[in-house]
């Protein structure tokens, strides 16, 4: 294992730039004094935010680029205009080649995943990336995929959802068998689109070695913790995350109006004010920002495009552990036997049919 974790960040990317990427860098450098950083982006722009961040400095390299990509690009258009110059692509090339070890953007998600996906190319068996995140759950986290990588998904995508979701929870958790439910309107089974229906047919006749099926969840059921990873398409995932975050800065808004309307009020927060600290900080968005692209020759972390300097760092960190951890190496060996035991039934299923 390398003494530095070497981390490339777009320093241009996410809705407020170099001004968040920097300052969630050097939270994220107290945290692990052994990360060396390679910022690429626009050095007018960088270098003077640099300076005052001396222990930063210190421990990063700044490359140049004048490009950078918008956040209304779309991919074709960012992969035309970016490629082999903006702070996004460079940023993924630096794992390509070696010079880092991870790569963290809060840029365009579409952009990302496309320049990710064709400079760093997909692992054997699958065909397209999927961004993974952590929910917070009553019985501790699950995993979440895809969340917005791609949009639509058929039922063999679902299948290969399944078996990188487990793979990343068999690692995180330490579980050796992770549940896994698919995501639907209903636990019926005669309930639901086509392709998630016949996804859920070939998951529960299937064998396979790392994580046991459980049938279809619904919504309310992820924030429960009823299994172990949730797999959904994009469309449906994104829409889905998007919601919890913002109902719990809803939720979090009701208490501060609450805890301020009446002096009996106030009291009694001040009396409680270390439970709902932890309440604060279990509801924390920034605490979960953070997602991992799955499926990839490479580590690639997203950071929410509107996240402040903790959230950057939170995503950051995530990066480190899933280094430092060896997730990648680790994931891809768990999840070839289960994309083996996918294509065994494929076929089984394909000669009885």
């Amino acid at each position: 294992m390398p003494d530095k974790a070497r981390i490339a960040l777009d320093a241009m990317g996410g809705d407020h730039g170099a001004s968040v990427v920097l300052p969630g860098a050097d939270i994220s450098l107290t945290r692990h004094p052994d990360i060396e950083f390679l910022l690429y982006g626009d050095r007018a722009v960088v270098e003077p935010l640099l300076n005052g961040l001396p222990r930063l400095k210190a421990h990063s390299k700044l490359v140049h680029t004048e490009v950078s990509i918008r956040m209304d690009d779309k991919p074709s258009q960012a992969l035309r205009s970016g490629r082999h110059k903006s702070s996004m692509w460079l940023a993924i090339d630096a794992v390509k080649k070696g010079e880092a070890d991870i790569v963290v953007s809060g840029g365009n998600t579409g952009a990302l995943m496309a320049m990710s996906r064709f400079n760093l190319k997909m692992i054997e068996g699958i065909e397209r990336p999927a961004l993974a995140g952590l929910w917070p759950t009553l019985k501790g986290e699950s995993v979440v995929l895809d969340v917005g990588a791609s949009i639509g998904a058929d039922e063999q995508h679902l299948i290969n959802l399944a078996a990188m979701g487990s793979a990343m929870a068999r690692v995180l958790f330490d579980i050796e068998r992770p549940t896994v439910g698919l995501l639907n309107i209903g636990v019926e089974e005669v309930k639901g689109l086509e392709q998630v229906r016949e996804a859920g047919r070939l998951l529960r006749e299937g064998h396979f070695p790392h994580f046991d099926y459980v049938g279809f969840v619904e919504g309310d059921d992820i924030g429960k913790g009823m299994v172990d990873v949730v797999v959904t398409e994009g469309f449906a995932g994104n829409i889905a995350l998007k919601t919890a975050e913002g109902t719990a800065r809803q939720f979090a808004q009701y208490l501060r109006d609450a805890m301020n309307r009446t002096w009996a009020a106030r009291l009694g927060y001040l009396l409680s004010r270390q439970a709902f600290r932890t309440l604060r900080d279990k509801m924390d968005p920034r605490k979960s920002n953070g997602g991992v692209f799955l499926g990839l020759n490479g580590i690639v972390i997203k950071s929410h495009g509107g996240a402040d300097a903790e959230g950057f760092a939170s995503a950051v960190d995530m990066g480190y552990d899933m280094f430092r951890y060896e997730l990648l190496a680790k994931i891809g060996e768990s999840m070839a036997r289960d994309l083996q035991a996918s294509a065994t039934m494929r076929v089984a299923s394909g000669a009885t049919s």
